[in-house]
């Protein structure tokens, strides 16, 4: 199947669940507070549905905009914008008619709803798979380099070893990137010595240049020959895929990375290689040294699992049992709902460039696998449901936030704010998502078509 197309089915299923789920923190209150709840439709009908049937007082349907989705609540002025209710006088089933805590209940059910989710389906996911990580601290030669440009904006180098991010010890080494976006300044061991560093204000927007290289860091590993391509000036040489290259011209390398320096040396030249080969030991291999300091061959990947026979790294697992998994998923959600409140914060702050990154339908979508992977599909949907929440729960107009502001504005003073009031704030806030919107699907486009 397409990757894309795997992509955009996996979109679809997660905005659907969470859309319905949301809606349904609302709904199930308001129909415990014998609220009329009239429409219960997922994505916007604007002047068609695809599907709707009426149950009871409530049509459930199914709209042609996938943009969102809403429950329909008498007495409220909501995404509808019907305000024809609102010139009668109030009935004891409208959402106007109710006390302002259980106004308040209802408006803060969607969000709820979001959070409990996601943990939910983190305590799910560390007991069906538990943990698998690299340890930060089992890189006894440090990290890699892979982007010089990035590593000197924010001061490491390949050798380096990253102890702590704002003071919190990394143990897990993938969580390194987050860290240092979230993170004002890091730690490392170089040499034997501490050194802190701040991390530019810019280095967001650093990353955002060349967002394929934005994993810049790597365990450090070895060189392993992965093809040799037919016009390599050392097609014949006797290399041969699958080896290793242990020492240039006399000087022995452990990694990779440290073959570039001794290279330079021996541009345009012959030297010879130590090649280890297996079930052959070591080879002595003459080569030619191209004019840009390369052999004429491609890298080849080696696992995790070969990095930590040679004892380069230690893969850590952790697993839970169900009673265990229940606060590992409650700390996976709290941990990964701070981590995106730092990086709205990010957002916000004009000289970081993080608002360049703001995406919209298409990187939504990219957060999926392009594979079937269930795992990663509930991880990325526990994410989105943590983001959905958050951004609901925001004191902006039109969204739940916005009615939470006035309920406590009205719980506090004693006085509710007039239904025309409601009514211009509603509009106001619906053009700012709408320009928030097309913001962030410009991004989109701008990327895919200058990027």
């Amino acid at each position: 199947m397409n990757p894309i197309l795997i992509q955009t089915i996996q979109f679809f299923m997660s905005l659907s669940l969470l859309i319905v789920l949301h809606e349904l923190g609302h709904f199930i209150p308001a129909k415990i507070f014998k609220t009329r709840v009239e429409k219960f439709y997922l994505f916007f009908d604007i002047k068609y549905s695809l599907f709707k049937k009426k149950i009871g007082e409530t049509v459930y349907g199914i709209g042609w905009l996938p943009l969102g989705g809403y429950v329909k609540i008498a007495g409220m002025i909501d995404e509808s914008m019907d305000t024809d209710q609102l010139a009668e006088e109030p009935k004891p089933w409208e959402f106007r008619s109710k006390p302002s805590w259980q106004r308040l209940i209802i408006m803060l059910g969607g969000v709820t709803v979001n959070f409990i989710l996601a943990v939910l389906i983190y305590i799910g996911l560390a007991w069906a798979y538990g943990d698998q990580f690299i340890s930060n601290e089992s890189l006894k030669d440090g990290v890699y380099v892979s982007v010089q440009n990035i590593g000197d904006k924010l001061g490491i180098e390949t050798g380096d070893k990253i102890i702590s991010v704002d003071g919190n010890k990394i143990e897990d080494f993938n969580t390194i990137f987050l860290e240092l976006v979230n993170g004002d300044e890091f730690t490392i061991e170089r040499d034997g010595r501490e050194i802190t560093q701040e991390i530019p204000v810019d280095f967001i927007s650093t990353l955002l240049e060349d967002e394929e290289n934005i994993r810049f860091l790597s365990p450090r590993y070895p060189f392993v020959i992965g093809a040799i391509p037919d016009e390599s000036k050392n097609k014949d040489s006797g290399l041969q895929v699958k080896d290793e290259i242990v020492g240039i011209g006399g000087t022995e390398i452990t990694y990779f990375d440290e073959a570039k320096p001794i290279l330079e040396r021996y541009k345009n030249e012959e030297v010879v290689l130590s090649v280890r080969r297996e079930g052959s030991g070591l080879l002595p291999i003459p080569v030619v040294i191209t004019d840009s300091a390369t052999i004429g061959v491609a890298l080849g990947g080696i696992s995790y699992d070969d990095l930590e026979k040679r004892d380069i790294l230690k893969l850590e697992t952790k697993k839970y049992s169900f009673l265990e998994s229940i606060p590992a998923g409650i700390d996976k959600g709290v941990t990964t709902l701070t981590s995106y409140v730092k990086q709205l914060k990010k957002i916000f702050n004009p000289d970081t460039g993080a608002y360049k990154g703001v995406g919209g339908f298409a990187a939504i979508g990219n957060m999926f696998p392009d594979t079937w992977n269930w795992a990663a599909f509930w991880s990325t949907t526990a994410l989105i449901s943590i983001i959905l929440a958050f951004m609901n729960i925001l004191p902006i107009p039109a969204l739940d936030g916005g009615h939470v502001m006035f309920l406590l504005y009205e719980m506090v003073t004693g006085r509710k704010p007039s239904d025309k009031f409601l009514e211009y704030a509603q509009m106001t806030g619906f053009f700012l998502l709408i320009a928030l919107l097309l913001f962030a699907n410009g991004n989109d486009i701008y990327k895919m078509i200058f990027k």
